[in-house]
């Protein structure tokens, strides 16, 4: 046993780990080796004769390789003999070096590594309905898409946010487009009008001009198979979302929050990645089921 400080122990205390936070770590760096040696860190027992020096010799070699996998800058016979004055220096640099980063910048998050391993099909997040239109115009989505499916409240983001003769263009030249309303004379709509304390009425005005403007502006002035493409309904449930399919890929899916103005809801963007995994079938599901249920215009 010895006196000196085990560098093994000074990379412990510089990350404030204790025996059960190392455990964690070990299991992780395990299965980057192979998955068999998941759970095969060592005993309590074991971990202070590591920390204490008191050691014959190196501990198995498998144990070895997830010890250098934790540490990369470090061998094993590193890990386990006592530090010198250069490498305590060393570990104390990376110590404060983290302490000021901390300091200076708030915590973040690899997003490249969250969006691949955890938020599947989601490829952006945004804090409105505004910042979304801002960075993603939807031009951008609607010109060349060969099938719109929408769904919500007054549908404002097709209904205003896209010229109408862009609107028939689309559907002169082929594109299927649906459009799913909350009924405006439903009981839905109403609810939704005293949430957002709304006076009654304000809600269904916009959403009949909406509907109106689609069937007057652009279905009537469609001629033959082109009319048929431009479906407008409407249905009369609780609303949850307003859902935007696009070419059976890409999705723009809002949340209606208690007392907030569609217009003001976090936005997301999806990029389909599984025919069946994700969140895109997830809400598609929920489009197919409204416009089953819903009733044509």
């Amino acid at each position: 046993m010895t006196d000196q400080v085990i560098a093994l122990r000074a990379l412990l205390r510089q990350r404030h780990w204790s025996y059960s936070a190392f455990c964690t770590e070990y299991d992780k760096a395990a299965k980057t080796i192979d998955s068999g040696l998941k759970g095969s860190w060592p005993s309590r027992a074991q971990f202070h004769r590591w920390l204490s020096g008191d050691l014959r010799g190196l501990p198995y070699p498998d144990a070895c390789r997830v010890l250098e996998a934790m540490f990369p800058s470090w061998t094993v016979e590193q890990l386990l003999a006592p530090c010198s004055d250069q490498q305590l220096a060393r570990i104390a640099r990376q110590t404060r070096d983290a302490i000021d980063q901390e300091a200076q910048e708030p915590p973040r998050f690899d997003v490249d590594q969250l969006i691949a391993e955890r938020f599947s099909d989601v490829s952006a997040v945004y804090a409105t309905r505004s910042e979304f239109i801002s960075n993603m115009p939807v031009h951008t989505l609607f010109d060349s898409a060969t099938r719109i499916r929408a769904c919500g409240l007054s549908l404002n983001l097709v209904c205003q946010q896209y010229a109408d003769q862009s609107l028939k263009h689309l559907a002169d030249t082929g594109t299927e487009i649906q459009c799913l309303f909350l009924d405006p004379g439903g009981k839905a709509i109403r609810e939704r009008e005293r949430e957002e304390n709304f006076s009654a009425g304000h809600l269904s005005e916009l959403t009949r001009i909406n509907i109106v403007t689609l069937k007057d502006r652009v279905r009537d002035r469609l001629a033959g198979e082109a009319k048929s493409r431009l479906q407008l309904a409407t249905y009369d449930e609780t609303i949850r979302f307003n859902i935007i399919l696009i070419d059976d890929n890409v999705g723009v899916v809002q949340p209606y929050l208690p007392g907030t103005r569609g217009v003001d809801s976090p936005t997301l963007v999806l990029h389909r990645r599984w025919q069946d995994l994700g969140l895109f079938p997830m809400f598609e599901a929920i489009y197919c089921s409204l416009w089953e249920k819903s009733k044509p215009l």
